[in-house]
Parts: structure tokens; sequence; C-alpha cells
């Protein structure tokens, strides 16, 4: 009987990243314009998300600093100067009420959405995980219980109910906390699922047969048999769950149930700014393009990641490079 459960772990196929190393799924992913280009878009936002506070410095202005000389009150808030209130000193302008600089204000408001979305992301594949192992692993009792409070969980209308929670909670806990612990307490059922789903498939498989019969238990055959092969699917599954929390936070804020003014936020710079969109379009715009921007380039990298991990688009990536060499040798024989 083979006890060695490295050798018997690739007949999972389906379940693994095809060439087995992150070097290999790397390479793979700069072979793809569009992961690269997402790639680079996403990493030059988070880079001038981490540089807000320096910005901000840079340009003396601080995000949340109400300036009420900078716009005219007697025509209901609009920025004075032309360009939306553009100078040396506010580069993209102020907004029309407030007149607080624009720029840093985005900057701002990157962090908190990409904070949001990373915590409630990292929440939900941690508990999903947590649930999905457990169905999959325990007896049929605890199976049935965990699937149907999973159903439960995605029959649940998300957004309805976390405005419902982020509304009831008092103004003194930190709204940043509290909507990355909703959205990922509320959004777990889909990588329950598909955990559960994978471990079903691999517990009947060789490799953990033999580390039952070697006395491991659930425990130690989810932490040293099951997680590796579980990597890819919710790498995968955590790459769709990203751009849809930022979307998710976005509308809460807009809402007025996420961050409240003055700290920013694309979707609270979006509800403060509708009622200038005709005198201004730019400031609905510019949050508006960051949002779309960064959700289409995390989808967009979500996507090529899970390319990447497939093992049979893999294969067929090597069957085309390899008949396209073939004719190419083919073409240029006399």
């Amino acid at each position: 009987m083979t006890t060695a459960p490295t050798a018997a772990a690739p007949a999972a196929g389906t379940t693994t990243p095809a060439a087995g190393t992150a070097r290999q799924v790397l390479r793979r992913l700069r072979h793809r314009p569009s992961a690269v280009l997402a790639g680079a878009v996403l990493a030059l936002l988070v880079l001038l998300a981490a540089a807000a506070p320096l910005v901000a410095h840079l340009t003396g202005q601080d995000p949340n600093a109400f300036h009420d000389d900078l716009v005219d009150s007697a025509r209901g808030g609009v920025p004075l100067g032309p360009f939306g209130g553009a100078s040396a000193d506010h580069w993209l302008g102020v907004e029309p009420g407030t007149g607080r600089d624009l720029l840093t204000r985005l900057l701002y408001g990157a962090r908190i959405s990409l904070l949001v979305a990373l915590g409630a992301t990292a929440v939900q594949v941690a508990v999903g995980l947590a649930a999905g192992l457990a169905a999959g692993l325990g007896n049929r009792l605890a199976d049935t219980f965990i699937s149907r409070l999973t159903e439960v969980m995605l029959a649940l209308p998300m957004l309805i109910l976390a405005i419902a929670l982020t509304a009831v909670v008092p103004a003194g806990f930190p709204r940043p906390l509290l909507l990355i612990l909703v959205i990922g307490l509320l959004g777990w059922g889909g990588t329950a699922r598909v955990v559960r789903a994978q471990t079903l498939t691999l517990r009947s498989l060789d490799f953990v047969a033999a580390a039952r019969l070697a006395g491991n238990g659930p425990l130690r055959i989810a932490r040293r048999e099951l997680l590796p092969s579980l990597a890819a699917p919710v790498i995968t599954y955590a790459a769709i769950l990203l751009p849809a929390n930022i979307v998710v936070e976005a509308s809460l804020s807009f809402l007025g149930v996420g961050v409240k003014p003055p700290t920013p936020s694309w979707g609270q710079m979006l509800s403060t700014a509708q009622t200038w969109f005709r005198a201004d379009p730019m400031y609905v715009l510019l949050p508006a393009g960051l949002l779309f921007t960064t959700v289409l380039a995390f989808t967009v990298l979500g996507e090529a990641v899970r390319t990447a991990l497939d093992p049979r688009e893999s294969s067929r990536l090597r069957v085309g490079r390899t008949r396209g060499g073939a004719r190419s040798r083919k073409e240029r024989t006399p």
C-alpha cells in the first residue's frame, strides 16, 4: 500500500495548479498582456493610496479640512476659479459646497475602499474555508447543518441586510471595521460551498485515505493534505469576491450607511457630487472612473489568475504552442 501522500496528491488534477509552483503561475500571468496591464494599474493605485499622507503633506492639504473661502456660497457652493477651483495648491480642484481638496480625498477614498474590500474578503475566505472543511470532513449531521446554513446565507439579500445592520450600530463604532465585519460575515456562503464540494472530492482520494490510516485526525488532514489542494479554487474565488466587495462598500457609503463624512470614500463622494452633475460632471466622473477602473482591473486580474491556476487551460496553452511551433517549422521547410 502506498503511504506517501506526495505521490498521490497530483491525482486530484482539477484541484491543484498545473505547474505546481507559484513561479510557474506567475510566468503564465506575465504572458497575458491584459493581466500585466491590470496588475500595473492596481500596483499604481495601491502605491498612490499608500502615498496619500505624503501627497497631503506635499500639497499642504488636509482631506477633511473645510475651505469656505474657495466656494461661492451665494451660488450654492460653486468652486471659485476655473476647472473646479484647480490651482497650484489644489491640483484637481475642490469639492463643491465644502471646498475640500479633491485629489487628497480621492486618494484617501482609495485607502478606505481597498482596506474594506481586502478585509471583508479575508473574513469571507476564512469563515467559508472553515465551514466548508467542517462540512466536507464532518459526519452527515454536521454536513447537513452547515449546508443548510450556507443556503440560508446565500439566499439572504446581502445589501439590504448590510444596510439594516450598519444603520443600527452606534455611531462610535469604527465604520471601516464595521463594514469589514458586516460584508465578511454575510458573504462567506459562496466560499463554503466551493470548499465543501472540493473537500468531498478530495476526501475519497488515496492520499487522504493514507493519512487516515496513519492515524491523522481531521484537523491534521485538513491542514497538511487538503489545504494545499484547496489553494487554487479558494484563490480563484477570492479574486472574484474582491471587486464585488469594493462595489458593496461603495454602495453602502453612497446610501449613507458606510463611512461617515468627512471621512472620504468613493461612494460617499459620489453621493455628495450627484447634485452637481449637471453643473460639472467632473465631480462624479472622477470617483466613478476610479471605482470602475479598480473593479475592472481586479476582475481582469482575477480571470487571469483563474486561467493560470486551471490545469486544463494550461494544457490547452501547451498544446497550442506545440502545434503553433510545428506549423512554423513546417512552413519554414522548403
